[in-house]
């Protein structure tokens, strides 16, 4: 989510292709959107992060809230994957996931993501 806003990352271009050119849906779990705005405003200030939370506006992105079952599940994956270290808002792209039935990740994070198997399979990541 990051690289597609910030223009200089070298990430930039491919995740800007994949955001225009994905059928969709594109879900975004909450805690991601948190620690994203975050990161957008401390780093490339306001005006990026106010265009960030326009395209959750325009429906671009669908934020997805964390479930009261999704907690569990959340905790499990960060026991489980302690030594990675895998942390909450990772464990919640895997926990929506799961839930959701979708196995296409979009996260240059192959560290974590190619270690995280989901309860369904595999992830697909993209790009």
């Amino acid at each position: 989510m990051y690289a597609y806003v910030d223009r200089d990352d070298r990430h930039h271009e491919v995740c800007l292709d994949l955001l225009e050119t994905h059928p969709g849906p594109l879900v975004v779990p909450m805690l991601v959107v948190t620690e994203v705005t975050y990161l957008i405003g401390s780093r490339l200030g306001a005006e990026s992060e106010i265009r960030f939370l326009g395209d959750l506006a325009a429906g671009n992105l669908i934020a997805e809230p964390v479930m009261p079952a999704d907690w569990i599940r959340i905790a499990e994956l960060v026991a489980r994957y302690r030594d990675l270290p895998l942390g909450t808002a990772d464990a919640s792209v895997v926990a929506a996931s799961e839930r959701l039935g979708i196995s296409e990740i979009a996260t240059l994070d192959r560290r974590h993501f190619s270690v995280v198997q989901p309860a369904s399979g595999v992830f697909e990541l993209l790009p």
